[in-house]
């Protein structure tokens, strides 16, 4: 039986099915499609009708292609491996086959295709040929493919900045330990400052790429609360004033004495506003000025920085908020950066609904940064916070447990120097045994250790009943998101982020000392007298 001739020329006297559409229509509404390929085969896998879809997709007109075999569709590494015959066999054996891979156009050019191939049998059971459906699933394939690689970018920049943080941590504890030295010669006091500038300067690198990492794979969430944004700006200038203090700059700010308040994330404003503030101060000569203003106009809060440095020119002004963008970076090596800090900017700003702009009369004339965020709806502002007691200073017992030695000496050392009994240790088996004598307040762990990871060392450490009430820190070089989120599933009490920041290890401190005491469940685990 002739499968092309059942199909294209029907028996114009057949009855047609109750409610049935004549023959002829269904064969013109299949030549119609241009969205899917779709033609048959003989059994020998020759081409035997040819539709409107399949000559968008593959590019051959139907005097090109009828006759040929279906193989020219094909590869050469899959012709080489003779997988159209394949596919055609399994097609016979299963009735159907569907498969996605490679397929070639008449051009040369490829795209990747979901393909259906059926199998067509008369009423004796006799193979007359087969239908193919070819669909073009290249956007597809593309947005996966994308995806895989934002998602393998994301995991590289994670680990990228884990091994960047790590180095930095004892370099950021012996800056915390030589602060704590009592009349540091000039010269040391300088070299000490340098060092802080530059490791400081090494973790706003870090952090800069690991958030446009984020915001590209949509991980960032606003912690949204009602913030003034006055307390935003003072905490940007505290932030900068060490790096404009050494270019001997000065800073003036213009807040007014009512609060300004937005709907926003305060770490992610102050973020923001110490970026332009630094930016201000890196590009702008020793010695200049530096204005900050926040005013309302209408419904919204606007910042306003504004320069004294090199400007930027007119052409430079369209293309500065976009990634890895610098303009003319060798005027300056010294201070280059990645350019991502100004992108970083805008789309946390946009985030938060609002705008910045950039402006400048040109080079040599200072550069004016202006921030718009929506003011806060009145309903919305809480009465401020009652002011917390401070915690006194105690003596506390400290367990640093970390793999990399000058990590945990550091940081041992700088806890000491503040009046703590501190003992770094470097495999979670020696901490194990150590911790049922020691009792400690505070434990510091590493996730990234050998053996024993900072997880399977925080169980161990729960489940000793002399430990009960103890605060367990992840000290880590890991600070995404999801890192926080598994760390905090994990049971620990707080995720600091290496380097670590001297004022977070205070916070951390008086955290443990605020801990009710329970040295009953600490010695619960001791045999009776």
């Amino acid at each position: 039986m002739d499968v092309r001739k059942r199909v294209e020329e029907p028996d114009a006297g057949a009855p047609s099915a109750p409610g049935a559409a004549p023959t002829i229509d269904f064969r013109l509404l299949v030549n119609s499609i241009e969205d899917y390929a779709i033609f048959m085969l003989d059994p020998g896998g020759y081409v035997t009708t040819w539709n409107a879809g399949a000559r968008k997709i593959k590019g051959y007109a139907p005097d090109e292609i009828l006759g040929r075999h279906f193989s020219v569709f094909y590869p050469e590494d899959a012709i080489a491996r003779n997988w159209p015959q394949q596919e055609l066999e399994q097609a016979a054996a299963r009735g159907r086959l569907e498969d996605e891979g490679w397929r070639v156009r008449k051009d040369g050019s490829t795209f990747w295709a979901n393909v259906v191939i059926t199998a067509l049998y008369d009423d004796a059971g006799v193979l007359q040929g087969y239908a193919k459906v070819t669909r073009d699933m290249s956007e597809r394939k593309r947005l996966e493919e994308l995806e895989l690689t934002n998602r393998r970018m994301s995991e590289f920049l994670a680990t990228l900045g884990h091994e960047l943080r790590n180095p930095l941590a004892p370099v950021r504890n012996a800056i915390g330990i030589l602060r704590l030295q009592p009349a540091p010669t000039p010269i040391v006091a300088h070299c000490r400052d340098m060092i802080d500038r530059q490791v400081g300067h090494l973790a706003r690198l870090v952090d800069d790429l690991l958030d446009i990492g984020r915001i590209t794979s949509g991980k960032i969430e606003l912690r949204l609360e009602t913030v003034d944004l006055r307390d935003a700006i003072e905490r940007s200038i505290e932030g900068v004033r060490f790096h404009t203090d050494a270019r001997g700059q000065r800073l003036v700010a213009h807040m007014g004495t009512a609060p300004t308040h937005v709907r926003g994330d305060l770490t992610r404003l102050v973020q923001v506003v110490q970026n332009v503030l630094h930016n201000a101060s890196k590009f702008s000569s020793a010695g200049s000025l530096i204005h900050v203003t926040l005013v309302q106009r209408r419904r919204s809060a606007v910042i306003t920085v504004r320069d004294q440095g090199r400007g930027i020119p007119a052409h430079a002004l369209e293309t500065i908020f976009q990634p890895f963008t610098q303009e003319s970076p060798q005027l300056n090596p010294t201070e280059s950066g990645l350019g991502i800090g100004l992108t970083l900017c805008r789309s946390l700003v946009r985030m938060h609904g609002g705008a910045i702009s950039a402006a400048s009369g040109g080079p040599g004339l200072g550069s004016t940064f202006t921030i718009h965020l929506p003011l806060a709806e009145p309903e919305r502002l809480s009465a401020p916070s009652a002011p917390t007691a401070a915690v006194q200073r105690i003596p506390l017992r400290v367990l640093v447990l970390d793999d990399n030695r000058d990590s945990a000496d550091s940081l041992a050392m700088l806890l000491e120097i503040q009046g703590h009994d501190a003992r770094p240790l470097y495999d979670a088996e020696a901490a194990l045994q150590l911790a049922p004598e020691f009792l400690p307040q505070l434990v510091f762990i590493d996730l990234a250790m050998p053996v024993m990871d900072g997880f399977a060392a925080l169980r161990a450490f729960k489940a000793l009943p002399q430990l009960a009430g103890t605060m367990f820190v992840a000290l880590t070089g890991y600070g995404q998101q999801d890192d926080r989120a598994r760390t905090a599933e994990a049971g620990f009490d707080r995720h600091l982020v290496k380097p670590l920041d001297i004022s977070l290890l205070d916070e951390m401190l008086d955290a443990a000392a605020a801990q009710p005491c329970q040295e009953s469940a600490r010695h619960a685990g001791a045999a009776p007298g």
